[in-house]
């Protein structure tokens, strides 16, 4: 989601990106995670990990997040820990995706693509919190088409100035497209200044529902 109009698209990064999610035990039955002790010892272990894969060959950088507020959608990855990899280029992604490091871990590829348009910088606030959207799509729906058609209503209704786009190029990926976001409020807050406006649903859900997508939003704190 976020912005259509052409001047605030920006070029996208030619990185090629392994998104990946890693989840302890049963998640909680509501949406809040705690950073229990067991959560800390796996958080350094994924810090460590993704010092070495900073180092390899091809590896541009790494970012791991703690989860914060995932509703409990039926589909949607519950997962403690996600952890965002940018390869040097899209021609690296194989390389970096079987590298040691990465199969040693253990995640679930949620995503292995590129980044397929891009307005504002994510990664301004390493502070904020961040939305990790899922998508699923059906039939032959574009979702980067379908994102371009919502993004002027997310700058304008709730403040969104940034937006990677990441679009699969794997079917390795469980998810074929997923929009990454530094959010300007909280996340109940975020998602009640959508659904207490009309227009969401004629906007947003309508767009949505036309393409055979479904959102499953994940939200996150930057550990690393």
């Amino acid at each position: 989601m976020i912005i259509s109009k052409p001047d605030r698209l920006i070029e996208p990064e030619p990185c090629g990106f392994l998104y990946l999610g890693f989840q302890l035990g049963a998640a909680p039955k509501g949406p809040l995670y705690r950073y229990a002790p067991s959560r800390q010892q796996a958080a350094a272990r994924l810090l460590k990990a993704a010092s070495e894969l900073d180092r390899r060959p091809g590896v541009l950088r790494t970012r791991v997040f703690r989860s914060h507020f995932v509703p409990p959608l039926a589909g949607a990855p519950r997962c403690d820990f996600v952890m965002l990899i940018r390869t040097s280029s899209l021609e690296d992604l194989a390389e970096v995706r079987s590298d040691a490091v990465v199969e040693s871990l253990g995640g679930v590829e949620l995503l292995s693509g590129r980044n397929a348009a891009r307005i504002g910088d994510t990664e301004a606030d390493a502070g904020a919190t961040f939305l990790f959207n899922h998508f699923t799509v059906g039939g032959e729906a574009d979702p980067v088409g379908v994102w371009q058609t919502l993004v002027d209503w997310y700058y304008t209704r709730i403040g969104v100035d940034n937006s990677t786009a990441l679009q699969s190029v794997s079917d390795g990926s469980r998810f074929p497209f997923v929009n990454y976001v530094r959010i300007p409020s909280s996340p109940p807050v975020f998602l009640l200044n959508q659904i207490l406006r009309p227009s969401f649903y004629r906007t947003v859900r309508g767009a949505l529902k036309r393409n055979g997508m479904r959102a499953l939003p994940g939200f996150y704190r930057m550990l690393r």
